[in-house]
């Protein structure tokens, strides 16, 4: 969270004192890529089974791990250690490839972004059913009938949402950064701890070497694909990475100091995935949730499942605003250089916020009538497809690729002047080839879970 929102200041420029460390660094990397995504790696695992997915895991953690490095390198330009600063992903990729790669470089980030906060809102609202479901069964018994509308909670959780995004100067507010770090860390660790239990109080080592076979066997070609976006998700965080690095101070040379940073960062959350996803998998076997903390596999203690969904909610109700105001900023920005004589865009209103420390809240008509339409519409989205294994794949196959692998060998290619055709261009774009082939798997493992789901679930009307 804390590393997100400083897109938005980036995004609004200006020079900063930058006093970050190894420690820093690393604590931020954690945090960007712990997250939600979490909450799948049991099922994911189940799907892979006990070679193939322990595997995969470390895997992307390797592809990752070594993407970043390169992507460290590209902060200055052109030399990684006396160059221009670049304060941002973008601000890299058009000082090292050029402004037409700028381009394609936007729309993976705000498609991406965008595809995340969809994510968060099915995310929260399942979280939110829970919360009630577990409360029911508690008190009815594990055999009720405790049936809850999705769509309700997706329409509460984006009026939060509405009136979060006309706040001023939300990147600014320390204390949001913090509840969403220890609220993530909170149900993480959660999950982790009533999996350890589960798996005790049955004693056995479930799961086989295949993963799960129910089904048939193009059911499960399309699951293994599924949990391959999932994984890819958990681990996203490039996007950010730049952002991370402008925090150094410098001696050390910022990006040395990142290197280490990724590599104890990305080390100790692989070591957290691969406990979460292999106990998940011990304790549930073949039949783990896709979501560890909606799908049940907990009834008791109904107050620790209720407090670590408590915490997704209030994880995710901050970090959709960190999403959403780099789009804002971006379409705003434009409108108003493109129109700069239009009061419905320029004109700004105050309206007097009492009790509060924020005084008067700003805003224009532009800004009060477009966040609503365009919060309104990715609720409306997310309402239309409310699944949450086959969104997170989704959401990781389209931003795995090109932002983790695509971009960043790329910009190692064009700063050491590798040759077309030498043996070095070659395996980088040997593996750039290899993840866009993953990515894509994925993608159509994601569609065709969403395109089955669509087939047996009525829009606007799932209940769980």
């Amino acid at each position: 969270m804390r590393e997100r929102e400083r897109i938005m200041k980036d995004i609004e420029g200006g020079d900063h004192e930058r006093q970050g460390t190894l420690w820093s660094a690393t604590a931020h990397i954690i945090a960007a890529v712990i997250g939600s995504g979490v909450l799948a790696l049991a099922w994911s695992v189940a799907q892979l089974g006990w070679i193939v997915g322990p595997l995969v895991l470390f895997g992307f953690s390797c592809i990752t791990y070594y993407t970043s490095t390169l992507l460290a390198n590209c902060y200055r330009f052109p030399d990684p250690i006396d160059g221009t600063i670049n304060r941002s992903y973008i601000d890299a990729v058009r000082s090292y490839l050029g402004p037409r790669k700028v381009f394609y470089c936007g729309c993976a980030q705000y498609v991406n972004l965008w595809g995340t906060m969809v994510g968060y809102t099915i995310t929260a609202s399942t979280s939110m059913i829970a919360v009630k479901r577990a409360n029911c069964f508690h008190m009815n018994g594990h055999g009720a009938r405790c049936d809850a509308s999705g769509s309700m909670f997706m329409v509460v959780f984006g009026l939060f949402q509405l009136i979060l995004s006309q706040l001023p100067s939300l990147e600014n507010i320390t204390w949001l950064s913090v509840v969403a770090v220890a609220t993530s860390f909170a149900y993480s660790f959660i999950s982790l701890g009533l999996c350890i239990g589960k798996w005790v109080s049955h004693g056995d080592f479930r799961g086989t070497l295949a993963g799960a076979t129910d089904g048939s066997s193009g059911d499960k070609a399309f699951n293994v694909l599924l949990a391959l976006g999932n994984i890819a998700f958990a681990y996203t965080f490039a996007d950010v990475l730049i952002e991370i690095q402008d925090t150094l101070k410098s001696p050390p040379p910022e990006n040395k100091t990142m290197k280490k940073a990724a590599f104890y960062g990305i080390g100790l959350t692989t070591a957290f995935y691969l406990s979460l996803g292999c106990v998940g998998y011990a304790a549930f076997g073949n039949e783990a949730p896709g979501n560890i903390l909606t799908g049940f596999g907990f009834y008791e203690p109904f107050w620790l499942v209720d407090i670590a969904n408590i915490c997704v909610i209030v994880h995710l109700i901050g970090a959709y605003q960190v999403f959403a105001q780099p789009i804002f900023f971006r379409f705003e920005n434009y409108a108003a250089s493109k129109w700069p004589e239009a009061k419905f865009i320029h004109t700004t209103y105050y309206v007097r916020v009492p009790f509060t420390e924020v005084g008067s809240l700003s805003f224009t008509l532009s800004k009060l009538i477009l966040r609503t339409i365009f919060i309104m519409f990715t609720t409306w989205v997310a309402m239309l497809l409310p699944f949450f294994n086959a969104v997170l794949g989704l959401i990781g196959a389209l931003g795995f690729w090109p932002l983790s692998v695509y971009f960043p060998v790329g910009m190692h290619i064009a700063r050491k002047q590798i040759c077309r055709g030498a043996s070095k261009w070659f395996l980088l774009q040997g593996l750039s080839l290899l993840c866009l082939l993953i990515s894509i798997a994925a993608a159509i493992g994601s569609m065709a879970d969403i395109v089955h789901n669509l087939k047996v679930a009525a829009p606007f009307k799932t209940v769980y």
